[in-house]
């Protein structure tokens, strides 16, 4: 077991990992408890799943029989064995659990795998061991589309093709089409010597946004690739804050300081790092992820 992945639920992580041999996630008990009783106090957490097993057992429910043992990564840095259970499980649990939040969590549990980024987040984990990451040219425009055709094949039917209509997000507007080529011409070329170098060439291949969707995921992989080459260095993405990470960007049109502050804190010479890479693809889509909530409490 080797794979791991993080989920994102209001902000709150809930850690996987995932079994070969049984070719499925396992989900952290705890992690859901938290969720479902909206609680951060790990103490808190651990005691109250203590509480509801023995409830559950008393009960007669088998569920808790059901539980696996697993090692996962704690905040701390380092794996403690915890309760974990299966897709089935999870849904269960949260079935049995006296928490209103509970049937938004299983709407969101089972809903989030079968989405375009879902499908698309799988993908991603397979890139690293994939043969494509040795082939890919490293901060080109052809690289980027590389990235970009990989994680949206079959999905898109767009994937990898730089894009032939004008787009914008909110009030502002990416680069036009009449200027898009030139543009992305003169952003292959900017120089990678430093970290400076580097930041400025992926702020403005941000602006640029040369696909139709799929920019940030994308271009986040290019980035790390290109640091990689030049520095020997990637951004630990878990370090970075999402609401922070998105305003400083939307600000890099003016400012660079804030973006680059900001992951250049985030550094890590953990290149060839499993786990940093799968971390990475995470926090990447979780940037990505809509307000689950307020949607679901708009419906």
């Amino acid at each position: 077991m080797s794979k791991i992945s993080i989920r994102f639920f209001d902000s709150r992580e809930v850690r996987a990992i995932w079994d070969d041999e049984e070719n499925k996630w396992w989900f952290s008990a705890l992690d859901i408890v938290g969720v479902l009783r909206n609680e951060d106090d790990y103490s808190k957490i651990r005691n109250y799943w203590k509480y509801l097993k023995g409830k559950l057992k008393k009960e007669g429910n088998q569920l808790v029989s059901a539980a696996n043992q697993l090692k996962l990564t704690a905040a701390d840095d380092k794996k403690y064995a915890t309760d974990t259970f299966d897709y089935d499980g999870i849904l269960e649990l949260a079935k049995n659990f006296p928490s209103k939040e509970a049937n938004r969590f299983i709407q969101w549990f089972t809903y989030s795998n079968e989405t375009i980024d879902g499908q698309s987040k799988s993908k991603a984990y397979a890139l690293f061991d994939s043969t494509l990451l040795d082939t890919i040219e490293v901060g080109t425009v052809k690289g980027l589309q590389q990235i970009h055709a990989y994680l949206f094949g079959g999905l898109y039917d767009f994937a990898g093709q730089i894009r032939t209509t004008n787009i914008a997000k909110g009030s502002f507007r990416f680069a036009a089409v009449l200027y898009l080529e030139d543009s992305l011409a003169q952003i292959e070329v900017m120089p990678e010597n430093s970290f400076d170098d580097i930041l400025r060439k992926y702020v403005e291949m941000n602006v640029a946004h040369p696909f139709m969707e799929g920019n940030g995921r994308s271009t986040r992989i290019w980035l790390d690739l290109i640091l990689k080459k030049n520095l020997r260095l990637c951004v630990d993405w878990s370090k970075v804050d999402k609401r922070e990470y998105l305003s400083a960007m939307q600000r890099s049109v003016s400012d660079v300081q804030p973006i680059k502050n900001l992951l250049q804190s985030a550094l890590t010479d953990q290149i060839d790092s499993r786990d940093m890479f799968m971390k990475g693809i995470d926090y990447s889509y979780y940037y990505e992820q809509e307000d689950f909530v307020a949607e679901a409490e708009g419906e």
